[in-house]
């Protein structure tokens, strides 16, 4: 049975550790991140953008795939299924509808007003349904398929006035964190990071978690970070296995074996995060 992310994080906020959330890409990944995540007894969220949700076939069938896997693998863990990045009210209204248990709406580009506009509209809907809703501001640097080098830092107050006027349950500040690779080190601004957290005193979010060292990690936590978003990572590890699989194995061309070769690269990163973030043997706290 999927949850939201409310309690989950709740906890991890107050106990200083993080859930992970993993992005699905498939059914295989799915499969693979929640056996991983059932072996260590960790709680995880499987993220799903517009983009994979659209690759999936639709938001309905995300929620039947996830939910089908829960019930024939005995999956005991929390589960949440949460939209990730929801570009608009609409894609949020459908991915509740569907069954998501919780959904981000990232209207960050937007004027400030217009963020807590919209973010409002997705708030008043969710809550009527037991939905959780994490919302975005300032800008996350970087892309899903790029390389992107500049940084961005929320201002404080306007963080404060998006939480107060719209009431979401987690907020994604940015921090100098990007999606997709970095160029150089990641620049995280701690002192914001810590500014946010005690002055909203939510759970925060951090997008951006591939190539940030584990140091950094362990001191955003500390700082406020009770959920880490980590997808090109596994989409890394993945790829390498596949293609050294495929080196080896020429006469291979069944696309069972070809996907399955990346499962151990996976569950293996799966489960070295989970351990990072402290979030295994919580799920029963």
């Amino acid at each position: 049975m999927l949850v939201n992310m409310k309690e989950m994080l709740k906890k991890a906020y107050l106990n200083n550790y993080c859930v992970p959330q993993f992005n699905i890409n498939n059914l295989e990944w799915t499969r693979y991140i929640l056996e991983a995540s059932e072996s260590v007894k960790s709680p995880v969220i499987l993220g799903a953008s517009e983009g994979a949700i659209k690759y999936f076939g639709g938001y309905s069938t995300v929620v039947a795939v996830v939910n089908s896997l829960i019930k024939d693998l005995n999956i005991s863990i929390p589960v949440t299924l949460h939209l990730d990045h929801g570009s608009s009210y609409e894609s949020c209204v459908k991915a509740i509808d569907a069954g998501f248990s919780s959904v981000m709406i990232d209207a960050s580009k937007y004027s400030l007003e217009e963020n807590i506009r919209i973010t409002s509209l997705v708030v008043n809907y969710a809550s009527e349904r037991n939905i959780s809703v994490e919302a975005e501001i300032g800008h996350i640097g970087g892309n899903e398929d790029g390389v992107v080098g500049e940084v961005y830092y929320t201002n404080l107050e306007d963080a404060k006035k998006l939480y107060e006027m719209t009431k979401i349950d987690f907020l994604a500040p940015a921090l100098g964190s990007v999606h997709g690779l970095y160029v150089g080190e990641p620049k995280l601004n701690f002192e914001v990071m810590k500014e946010i957290s005690d002055s909203l005193k939510i759970p925060l979010v951090l997008h951006g978690g591939t190539g940030i060292p584990d140091d950094l990690i362990k001191k955003a936590i500390i700082c406020g970070i009770s959920k880490l978003n980590i997808n090109t990572e596994l989409q890394i590890v993945w790829t390498k296995a596949v293609r050294e699989f495929l080196n080896n194995n020429e006469d291979v061309y069944d696309p069972r074996k070809v996907i399955k070769s990346g499962e151990s690269a996976i569950k293996d990163s799966v489960i070295t995060k989970i351990n990072l973030l402290g979030s295994n043997n919580q799920a029963n706290m």
